[in-house]
């Protein structure tokens, strides 16, 4: 039953969590992205919108959160707000926004259909989804740190070989 209200809602759920994680973001980004639907002058508006999107249908279909497809769609936008030094939980809190916006669409539905247990199994796939998320956000703080240090160390490789050929000195290292 709840499964039939989420591929009936889909469109309206997808809405409110795409509203819900733009909310993250400072007023003035959070209008933005909301307003500017062009994919070319928004795009982090429009891949946090396709990934919320598709994470909602393999969530609804019942993917395994551990699935390559979930990390892959997952990656997408994490890898946006890693970039942009949202702290951990910021990060990867956009997933339980999803809560969230179930709860509120389906307040009624919820308690005179009762459907609390098929709920708390659907919240269940969401708290694994944030758990893989989390794991895709520090392999993307990792890959940012290694790429700052590499890029320190070869600028430094290349201060310290200017003024060994400036003074004459031999710079092997």
């Amino acid at each position: 039953m709840l499964k039939d209200l989420l591929e009936k809602n889909r469109s309206e759920i997808c809405k409110l969590w795409s509203d819900l994680v733009f909310e993250t973001y400072p007023h003035d980004s959070s209008k933005f992205l909301r307003t500017q639907s062009n994919r070319f002058a928004n795009p982090v508006g429009a891949a946090i919108s396709n990934g919320v999107d598709k994470l909602y249908n393999v969530l609804v279909q019942g993917v395994d959160s551990q699935s390559e497809e979930v990390c892959l769609i997952l990656d997408n936008i994490i890898r946006i707000r890693a970039v942009q030094e949202f702290s951990p939980a910021n990060a990867v809190g956009f997933v339980f926004l999803l809560k969230k916006a179930v709860r509120q669409v389906f307040e009624r539905e919820i308690t005179q259909n009762q459907l609390l247990d098929e709920l708390l199994k659907f919240e269940s796939q969401i708290d694994n989804m944030a758990l893989q998320g989390f794991n895709i956000y520090m392999q993307c703080r990792e890959k940012i740190f290694q790429i700052r240090a590499t890029e320190i160390r070869n600028r430094t490789s290349r201060i310290l070989e200017r003024a060994c050929q400036k003074y004459g000195m031999p710079h092997e290292w």
